[in-house]
């Protein structure tokens, strides 16, 4: 359940665009897994309490869970947190970022992507339209 609530406030982060979203990417592993083996119990503590606050919140103001509302009620909600419990925002937007952008999704389809990208050039302009380089 918990895995499903990050996954949905992760989405809301990055969506689906013409490019998969942070749901698609499968961010959510990413963030448990990080979580459980990076943060100390405290900041762990912290981040999942702000995780059941916005879900409370959601509860408390549209009468159902935040999973179950409508994206621009989801998007209100996270909205909020910017407010309410901005720590637990930076922290999700933070690892919701690093955990896309590091997934295959995110580093192929929304990124450019060379796996042999030959000699170092660091300084190559970027045609018209063209996506930006993944690391």
């Amino acid at each position: 359940e918990q895995d499903a609530l990050l996954a949905e406030v992760a989405d809301v982060i990055i969506p689906t665009t013409s490019t998969p979203g942070a749901k698609a990417a499968g961010v959510e592993k990413f963030i448990v897994r990080v979580m459980r083996d990076c943060y100390p119990k405290e900041d762990q503590e912290k981040f999942y309490s702000g995780l059941t606050k916005i879900n409370s919140d959601s509860k408390s103001k549209f009468g159902k869970g935040f999973d179950e509302l409508s994206s621009p009620q989801k998007i209100e909600m996270v909205k909020l947190s910017t407010v309410n419990d901005k720590p637990f925002f930076l922290r999700m937007k933070e690892l919701t970022v690093t955990g896309y952008f590091t997934s295959e999704i995110g580093a192929k389809q929304a990124l450019e992507y060379l796996p042999i990208p030959g000699r170092f050039e660091g300084c190559v302009p970027l045609k018209p339209g063209q996506k930006a380089w993944a690391l």
